[in-house]
């Protein structure tokens, strides 16, 4: 008896429906386990649901995220790409492997990730704040390119101000405002030294001459403060469901117009970006009181955050 090609078709069709069955139910259990808290569970059961259909995109997201949370990071990081090459990719695939190049030090492939988003999504406030980060992080001579070792960075920064060629006027400046080592002049602005009594363009030039030789640039201690927080508080909200809160405008905030001002003056966009700056920076800025810190501080409390701690 002759076999009709025709068999074979609707054969084929029909295993295949029954494999997207089989990985659907299995996804579909996933869902229950991870419901009642039992990850393992439910990540035994994304695995059987992918093996049932390799191209259940959905069931290789959710299993490249708990990999992620769990730090098993190159296989999430292998789950994620192979989401983005079954098809158009989701943002929060794309945004969570960004995080994952960028944390590996990969600020091409970051980027890369994040112009995805923005591509289709210009005005996605995240991706705009995090390939801000990338950027700097890609971009800036900072000191642990110029040498890894931890204990060589710290012995640099520690280094005395006055072990540099700087004029008499420069070095008795910085002596009357505190700034006895590098770390010192690092956390301080432009606006800061011009501000104090005797120190001029001339001074400013000098020293910002002496850093640019370093790679290094004012301000850029106060950058990598505000830049860890934000990343820290990343990882705090990563896996709640809350990370959003982060990336709201301080418009939600609805603060009293002096409040506001200065947070714009600060250049502070969301409220993970105020999140990271301290009492001290918000009270630096001219017209902001004890009044306008308390009203802060009060509004960030409702939304569970609150204005960075300076480590002892």
């Amino acid at each position: 008896m002759a076999h009709d090609p025709l068999d074979t078709v609707i054969g084929v069709a029909e295993s295949s429906k029954r494999d997207s069955t089989t990985s659907a139910r299995h996804y579909a259990e996933a869902g229950k386990r991870e419901a009642e808290g039992d990850r393992m569970g439910a990540m035994a059961e994304l695995r059987k649901a992918i093996n049932a259909d390799p191209a259940n995109s959905e069931a290789v997201f959710k299993l490249a995220y708990h990999l992620d949370l769990l730090g098993e990071e190159e296989e999430a990081l292998a789950l994620y790409e192979r989401c983005c090459q079954q098809g158009p990719a989701m943002v929060n695939v794309l945004m969570n492997l960004a995080v994952l190049y960028e944390d590996r030090g990969e600020y091409g492939a970051a980027e890369r990730c994040l112009k995805q988003i923005l591509d289709t999504r210009p005005n996605h406030l995240r991706a705009r704040l995090f390939m801000k980060d990338v950027q700097a992080s890609r971009e800036m001579v900072v000191v642990e390119e110029q040498d890894r070792d931890v204990f060589k960075r710290k012995a640099l920064l520690d280094t005395p101000v006055t072990d540099f060629e700087l004029s008499v006027r420069a070095r008795t400046c910085l002596k009357k405002m505190s700034i006895r080592t590098l770390g010192d002049l690092l956390r301080i602005t432009e606006a800061e030294l011009l501000s104090y009594k005797n120190f001029g363009e001339s001074s400013l030039t000098e020293i910002k001459k002496m850093l640019t030789q370093k790679g290094l640039r004012l301000g850029q201690g106060l950058e990598d403060a505000h830049r860890a927080a934000r990343r820290a508080l990343m990882e705090q909200y990563k896996g709640t469901g809350k990370e959003t809160v982060l990336a709201k405008p301080v418009s939600d905030m609805n603060l009293s117009v002096r409040a506001r001002k200065a947070v714009q003056l600060l250049g502070c966009q969301t409220l993970g970006d105020l999140a990271s700056h301290t009492e001290a920076e918000l009270m630096g800025i001219k017209n902001f009181g004890a009044t306008s810190l308390k009203e802060v501080k009060e509004k960030l409390v409702e939304f569970g955050l609150s204005l960075r701690i300076l480590d002892a």
